[in-house]
């Protein structure tokens, strides 16, 4: 029998997608399945996105360019610039989603077996992405008892050798909701100019900060404009997940030709969400006013039902809407099943992303879990209350 690859033998799980076989078993039982584990908000998405689809006079879907739009990407400098960000169209590549992006940039800056040093936990399909890549992953811990904050710069230094080729952080992050300081983005900013190294920012979340913090990024920095690259995506600015319409972008030259060559080899980004993300940019500042302070009040109401439950430690996010909680469990993957297969408080269970799969680390985070606050309030409220009821009786 042939065999498979090495290379897809050790392509990890998602640790947010493995255990649906178990939620559509809790649901075909009849039991409610609220979902904490994944980041599909309910916000609706821009009216003016679904009406460009609904209303555009196509006759022949063709193929756009492979950058992507012309008039799209210069919307977006102009959004870009609109919100300080000094980014000209010819910075940006559109691509396939964020991930997309994050392959591109892999491939453009690391050969195989180089290295890229990332905080964790990081977003889980890092792993995903840095193996299809045949680069190595080298972690450097961040903790729930500072909120997630940078590691020390001294941390980063021990571990950068001749394969060393990027630093990659989650600006706010998944799935710890931390937003790095301009301070800590300088230090960063620091050590990649010290050591030749590429800077990847992965700042989809930018609009998502509360409690008067204010998002910075690395495109701002002055004097790394040949080390910075960022990623960027509509899926949660919008509420376009689906879209799977992101963009890579810098102002390295090299970098942006390099990756152009990978853009050629996939043709080009989806012509209907292109048209909806276009659109999208049309959406007023009302818009997000209001889904911010939606999700604040999200935030404050899943931590302060955490923290009433015996035994949960829960870092309080400033961004993005995810928050890791520390649970009095031994492990989660095995508490999470459980939950779906074995557990319902008044036909009701819930269904959580273990965060052991946001790490790289063997044996870290498996008393941890990531949640989503993208349920409305009253939904959060009964999840952590069939939590609380779970942890109650679980034995494990």
């Amino acid at each position: 029998m042939p065999k498979i690859s090495k290379k897809g033998l050790a392509m990890p799980e998602s640790p947010i997608r493995k255990l649906v076989p178990f939620a559509e078993g809790a649901k075909k039982k009849g039991h409610k399945v609220y979902h904490l584990n994944i980041g599909q908000p309910d916000i609706k998405t821009p009216e003016s996105a679904i009406s460009a689809v609904k209303n555009a006079n196509i006759e022949v879907l063709e193929y756009s360019h492979s950058a992507g739009f012309e008039s799209y990407r210069n919307k977006l400098s102009e959004y870009y610039k609109n919100h300080g960000l000094p980014i000209d169209n010819q910075d940006i590549i559109i691509t396939t989603g964020g991930s997309e992006a994050l392959l591109f940039a892999m491939g453009s800056t690391m050969d195989t077996d180089d290295e890229i040093i990332i905080p964790e936990p990081f977003y889980a399909n890092y792993n995903g992405f840095s193996t299809a890549s045949g680069v190595k992953v080298v972690p450097v811990m961040s903790s729930i008892e500072d909120g997630f904050a940078l590691p020390p710069i001294e941390a980063f230094e021990k571990l950068i050798t001749a394969k060393t080729k990027a630093i990659l952080i989650c600006n706010p992050g998944n799935p710890t909701g931390y937003l790095y300081s301009q301070e800590e983005i300088l230090k960063l900013a620091e050590i990649v100019k010290k050591h030749d190294l590429f800077l990847i920012a992965d700042e989809v979340y930018r609009e998502f900060t509360y409690d008067g913090f204010k998002h910075y990024s690395v495109m701002n920095v002055p004097g790394i404009e040949e080390n910075a690259i960022m990623i960027d995506s509509v899926s949660k600015r919008y509420s376009m997940c689906g879209a799977r319409i992101g963009c890579i972008v810098s102002k390295n030259k090299e970098v942006m030709a390099t990756a152009m060559k990978f853009a050629q080899a996939r043709l080009s980004p989806p012509t209907y969400a292109q048209i909806a993300s276009e659109a999208a940019l049309e959406t007023p500042q009302s818009y997000f006013d209001e889904v911010i302070t939606e999700y604040k009040d999200r935030r404050d109401t899943l931590v302060n039902e955490l923290n009433k439950i015996p035994g949960v430690k829960v870092a309080v996010p400033k961004g993005a809407f995810y928050c890791i909680a520390k649970l009095p469990v031994k492990n989660a993957d095995d508490f999470a099943q459980w939950l779906l297969e074995n557990f319902n408080y008044n036909g009701e269970t819930v269904m959580v992303a273990p965060a052991a799969g946001f790490y790289s680390t063997p044996g870290v985070g498996l008393d941890e879990v990531r949640i989503a606050y993208v349920l409305k309030k009253e939904d959060l409220i009964k999840s952590v209350q069939v939590l609380k009821e779970a942890l109650s009786v679980y034995k494990g």
